[in-house]
């Protein structure tokens, strides 16, 4: 068993809030599938997307057309701007963008809101009730998480351009934009060019998408763990501006997320 431990300084006190509790192989060689798995991202984002799908189905089964509860509304004030910057945006007909964009505004923003517990309380919950060591509770502070959700937009960017231009026409599209030519010999000769642009344009999205998550998140976590260290005092005078502050940060950053992904999939069905 290994033995529980407080850390003895300011910086095993930030290394320890900043590693992942991982799935690695065991002493004896043994072979696992997910070896270094990020278990604690994986289990906190899964446990924050069923209670988005929990409290937005209690809320749908319990609507009424007469005068709604306040989750109603708040439920119905969200989807509605989702709803506005659909319609704003994007200029295609799907029935995926509208659900698309609500879960990824919805689950980035309760990913992010993680950063708003004491930086101590669920490492501490999980040390002494279920013994775990470590503990990082905000899945958007892992670059991990990040990219495999931008990946996840960037799949459907190819699928949603397909599916408007049909395979051969995605395809005559990355060899022929974003410079056309006149003639064969010139189609042919800018062939590579355009195939370049096209690959750089669109592998270029999902690592945007992803960097500006993970580099806000993973800020706004430091800054609260740098601040746990100060004096208790200096916590709650330092702590509760920026905590007002972050606030913005948090909600901002779920919509750009949503935003952008509206905007590239808009993109991807709209011809050159």
């Amino acid at each position: 068993m290994t033995e529980h431990h407080a850390p003895a300084n300011a910086t095993e006190y930030i290394q320890h809030h900043l590693s992942f509790n991982e799935a690695v192989a065991d002493p004896a060689g043994a072979f696992h599938l997910f070896n270094g798995f990020h278990l604690d991202t994986f289990w906190v984002a899964l446990v924050l997307g069923f209670l988005f799908v929990g409290i937005f189905a209690f809320a749908a089964r319990k609507a009424t057309s007469g005068v709604p509860g306040p989750l109603q509304n708040f439920v119905e004030m969200i989807v509605e701007m989702v709803d506005t910057q659909i319609k704003d945006a994007f200029h295609g007909k799907s029935k995926v963008i509208g659900p698309l964009s609500l879960t990824i505004f919805c689950w980035v923003f309760l990913m992010n809101a993680m950063d708003f517990l004491p930086v101590d309380l669920l490492p501490w919950i999980g040390l002494h009730v279920f013994g775990i060591e470590k503990l990082r509770v905000v899945p958007t502070a892992d670059v991990n998480q990040t990219f495999a959700m931008s990946l996840s937009v960037m799949l459907l960017i190819i699928g949603f351009s397909i599916k408007a231009k049909g395979l051969v026409g995605w395809l005559k599209e990355l060899f022929t934009a974003p410079f056309h030519a006149e003639g064969l010999a010139m189609t042919v000769l800018l062939a590579p060019v355009n195939f370049a642009f096209q690959m750089v344009e669109l592998i270029a999205k999902p690592i945007s998408l992803a960097l500006r998550l993970f580099g806000n998140m993973y800020a706004g976590e430091l800054i609260f763990i740098l601040i746990a260290l100060l004096p208790f005092w200096a916590q709650w005078m330092l702590g509760a501006p920026w905590a007002i502050f972050h606030i913005l940060v948090v909600t901002l950053q779920a919509f750009v997320f949503m935003m952008l992904t509206i905007v590239y999939l808009s993109l991807a069905v709209e011809d050159h």
